[in-house]
């Protein structure tokens, strides 16, 4: 049981950046996970270089999400300003949860109701939202608490500064903290030599876009930052959780206690129901026995069961899928009374892959053992 995925699909093999398209990095894979298009959206409302970039990347082989520019003035225009943008992308065999919209551009303080009844159509069609040229773009921060976006994407110039000037450097971190803090995903354009790079990494960015990040022939990027991670600390740590992965049964923040249930009772080997954002960012988990033994108990069913399951879930104890299975089982020893509460694994942004059952960890770290 599953809720719809509102997130970058994992890191794909992609070709080079094209006339239309640059690669969108992943800088702890150095896989490719969107194409950021490089038509630039013309004049006050103006969508047609926007249209023509979706035109030219028409038929391509690779199913990576799209991240499109979209002025302001569009959005405030209404649905009849962006009909040749949703057709465009029909015509592509693009669907909207394939398409991040970033929007640019200026507007008036009276425009901003309209404006984000806008955003709100567009999220409700399933577009993903970004705010982008942050840092030097006329876009007021606390647009990132109304408009909620997806992505923030910084400024290419203030990416351009990051390693000479220091002011501009303090600038990016602190807006990159504060669009994590918001629950956007940050990211860095127009990055061009080492030296931005690890200025933006220092920034906790984790996605980035520019000359420096073209893919190989394999697909990958090599990005050029110093490996943390030893390959003999393999040996040591174990393997990664990824290897252990099994499918999670999720269901979305809202649902009710009645729907957990279900749940549990349709499959009895289901030991955790997920509990997952409109992103498929875990927000909260269900162990079975607790969950159960409190519907089970005296008005058990009366108290919750028409109630949200969150009041009766424990916070989500996630990994990311790289995390070698004795880290991952030092996360699961953090709470006595939580050992053996399933992990979460997610991906690259955060986004529920499925869950690891510390057993399976416990009998692989023993057989390393021996």
């Amino acid at each position: 049981m599953t809720t719809r995925a509102h997130a970058f699909p994992p890191a794909h093999a992609a070709p080079a950046a094209t006339a239309h398209a640059a690669p969108v990095v992943d800088l702890d894979t150095g896989g490719v996970i969107a194409l950021q298009a490089n038509g630039a959206s013309q004049g006050q409302g103006n969508i047609s270089s926007t249209v023509e970039t979706v035109r030219g990347l028409a038929g391509g082989d690779v199913p990576l999400p799209l991240v499109l520019t979209l002025p302001a003035a569009a959005v405030i225009g209404g649905s009849a300003a962006l009909a040749p943008l949703h057709e465009a992308l029909r015509a592509s065999g693009r669907r909207p949860r394939e398409v991040i919209l970033t929007l640019r551009g200026d507007f008036a303080q009276f425009e901003r109701r309209s404006l984000l009844t806008g955003l709100d159509g567009l999220r409700a069609i399933g577009y993903l939202i970004a705010v982008g040229d942050l840092g030097t773009g006329h876009i007021p921060l606390d647009l990132l608490a109304d408009a909620a976006p997806y992505l923030a994407v910084l400024s290419p110039g203030l990416v351009a500064q990051a390693a000479r000037d220091p002011r501009r450097a303090a600038v990016g971190e602190g807006l990159s903290r504060l669009a994590r803090s918001t629950g956007a995903h940050v990211l860095a354009p127009g990055v061009r030599d080492e030296a931005q790079l690890a200025a933006v990494r220092g920034w906790g960015v984790r996605l980035a876009q520019g000359p420096l990040l073209v893919p190989g022939p394999s697909g990958r990027v090599r990005v050029p930052l110093p490996v943390v991670e030893q390959e003999p600390s393999r040996f040591v740590l174990g393997p990664r959780v990824q290897e252990f992965l099994l499918p999670a049964v999720t269901l979305p923040c809202e649902a009710t206690a009645e729907a957990v249930t279900d749940a549990f009772g349709g499959e009895p080997s289901i030991t955790s129901v997920i509990l997952v954002d409109d992103y498929q960012r875990p927000r909260g988990s269900l162990d079975r026995s607790r969950f159960l033994l409190s519907i089970a108990g005296r008005f058990g069913h009366a108290l919750h069961g028409k109630k949200p399951a969150g009041r009766l879930a424990d916070p989500a104890r996630t990994v990311p899928r790289t995390t070698p299975a004795i880290a991952a089982m030092q996360v699961a020893g953090q709470d006595a009374e939580r050992v053996y509460d399933d992990l979460v694994v997610t991906d690259e942004v955060g986004r529920c892959m499925g869950i690891v059952r510390v057993a399976d960890l416990i009998r692989q770290v023993a057989t390393m053992s021996h």
